[in-house]
């Protein structure tokens, strides 16, 4: 069997494709795809897997800038993960690089070392496009606008 394979499903089943770098694969460079990716062998360079999952094999050794949706590591990643999802670093896993992700999972054993930026969705504006609060809470009003009912009384008292 080819050691680079495209694994592809029944395409009506609607089960993503995914590309296998076996044991024996040594690749240097750019690589981009549109569907799934399990690197078991080596890879250096850059990932671009915008809207699928990499996936470092227990026996894969990947040095790279990876952007992904989601990363999943079993084997040994060195370098830069932005990870939309999530990234997971299993019980064999072994990364040393930066993170910027969604979401982190890092199995009891699995080794890290590093930093983590979790990445927040912006919040949406509002059809108006005006914020949902207003800078102020409504019970801060000044003290000009105080209502009538809480103006000073004179102190002369009742009138006779």
């Amino acid at each position: 069997m080819n050691e680079m394979t495209s694994r592809s499903s029944n395409p009506a089943s609607g089960t993503p494709r995914q590309t296998v770098l076996g044991p024996s694969v040594v690749l240097k460079g750019e690589l981009t795809a549109d569907e799934d990716l399990l690197i078991e062998g080596q890879f250096e360079g850059t990932l671009s897997l915008e809207q699928h999952c990499l996936t470092v094999g227990a026996n894969g050794q990947v040095k790279a800038e990876i952007k992904a949706r989601q990363a999943v590591i079993l084997g040994t990643l060195t370098g830069k993960v932005a990870a939309r999802e999530k990234v997971e670093i299993r019980r064999s896993g072994h990364l040393v690089g930066d993170l910027a992700t969604g979401a982190v999972a890092i199995e009891e054993g699995a080794y890290f070392k590093g930093s983590i930026e979790i990445l927040r969705d912006e919040p949406k504006e509002s059809p108006r496009g005006a914020s949902p609060r207003s800078a102020a809470p409504p019970s801060a009003a000044p003290p000009s606008a105080a209502p009538p009912s809480a103006a000073p009384r004179s102190a002369s008292g009742t009138s006779g």
